[in-house]
């Protein structure tokens, strides 16, 4: 990436950082669609007796592939620091846009028996291994083609892309279920938005094919070739780099799916709300979150990372319980819930991929990202639906969002001990 000379405004190279996170913005809109989908497809998939077994099963399944995301974020995060952040980034977005075609044609439980949740938990590993490889391969090549002096900004088209397909399955939602009814949900409708994500899979792909290797991953492959134990080497060389990543994804992985996935069937299911006026609310407050990004990337190139980081985690350690207490009947109480909480996690997704690219050096960026970032994920995001779905049956709904707030407030010690790196090189 050549660097402008004084006083010629910087072009962002737009075609290039949408290919980078469009694979992402694959890769989560499937995983929205399955929580948010899940409340129709889960007596279809599972034995049809018992409603809510089949929906903890469903939900299980979704928590049982976060645990192959540090797997893939190892394999797939290594693959990338030794064969290319490109490469790797094409054999994501293959595996993320098989999967959902392989749930979109599924055969039901009344067909063909417990195979059909064999066969959706081997496509939920597919995507697991996937996503543990997209977020960090991604991160990095974004991290790496970025100019020093924008790299907030480059990064916040991981989650414009990532928001606008978040977006797409919000809307969607709201349109089936403003059009269909439930039985037409639960015997088809549900399949639709997994065969639109096969369909986005395949533009992604088309979009990388032309992408270019970063100059960093070219003048340091070789010394990543020599590297032996590289997870081992992350913790024994980089091991505070190691801690800060883990406490912040802690909260990030938190509030993603406070928002984007577990609040759906908790808000309809356990208080009463109604599903078109959920899917309405969040339509509305992820269109904001998609327009926010760009501003806060430039904000944090402008004025710091960390002041961002720490207003974001104080400010949900302390306003995510009151705002429990509005999730309900009533399109306004939802409304402010997820433009307030969606709103603050900018200040996070914006500069997401810079903040970890900046943590360790080229030749162990991919897995270093990886493996311990999807690791965080998946013990916290992945169990978040089933904790919400668990403390719904035994009464104690409320506890989860006490929850959130002691990971954030873990998030903001862990944040008070990251240097700013607005404006520095990547080592």
């Amino acid at each position: 990436m050549s660097t402008p000379t004084v006083g010629e405004k910087h072009r962002l190279p737009v075609r290039t950082l949408v290919a980078a996170s469009i694979g992402n913005a694959v890769e989560w809109y499937d995983w929205t669609i399955y929580a948010t989908f899940s409340i129709y497809f889960a007596t279809q998939i599972f034995p049809p007796g018992n409603e809510a077994l089949a929906l903890i099963s469903t939900l299980a399944t979704y928590a049982l592939a976060f645990f192959f995301r540090p797997l893939g974020g190892f394999i797939l995060g290594r693959f990338a620091d030794l064969r290319g952040r490109r490469t790797a980034m094409l054999v994501t977005i293959l595996l993320m846009a098989g999967g959902s075609v392989v749930i979109g044609i599924l055969p039901t439980f009344e067909m063909v028996g417990w195979l059909a949740p064999v066969l959706l938990l081997v496509a939920r590993i597919a995507q697991g291994m996937s996503l543990g490889g997209e977020v960090s391969n991604a991160s990095a090549y974004l991290g790496e083609i970025a100019p020093a002096a924008h790299r907030g900004r480059y990064s916040s088209f991981f989650y414009i892309s990532t928001g606008a397909a978040v977006l797409i399955a919000s809307v969607l939602g709201f349109v089936l279920s403003a059009t269909l009814s439930d039985d037409q949900l639960s015997s088809w409708g549900w399949r639709v938005p997994f065969l639109i994500g096969g369909v986005l899979g395949l533009i992604g792909l088309w979009m990388r094919r032309s992408m270019a290797e970063t100059e960093q991953f070219e003048q340091n492959k070789s010394t990543a070739a020599r590297i032996r134990n590289p997870l081992m080497l992350t913790l024994r060389e980089h091991p505070k780099a190691v801690g800060q990543l883990v406490g912040f994804t802690l909260l990030s992985t938190l509030c993603y799916y406070t928002f984007f996935s577990a609040l759906t069937p908790f808000a309809t299911k356990s208080r009463g709300a109604d599903a078109t006026d959920v899917f309405l609310a969040l339509s509305i407050a992820t269109a904001l979150f998609v327009a926010l990004q760009y501003p806060m990337g430039i904000l944090s190139d402008r004025r710091g990372r960390k002041p961002q980081l720490l207003a974001w985690s104080a400010a949900t350690a302390v306003l995510i319980v009151p705002l429990s207490f509005l999730i309900g009947p009533g399109f306004w109480n939802l409304l402010v819930v997820f433009v307030v909480g969606l709103g603050l996690y900018t200040a996070m997704t914006s500069i997401a991929p810079a903040i970890m690219s900046e943590l360790f050096p080229t030749e162990l960026r991919g897995l270093g990202i990886g493996a311990w970032y999807n690791l965080t994920v998946a013990v916290f995001g992945g169990t978040a639906p089933l904790v919400v779905q668990s403390l719904q049956e035994a009464g104690l709904a409320l506890w989860f969002f006490v929850y959130v707030a002691v990971g954030a407030a873990i998030a903001f010690v862990a944040i008070l001990t990251l240097p700013e790196t607005k404006g520095s090189v990547l080592r």
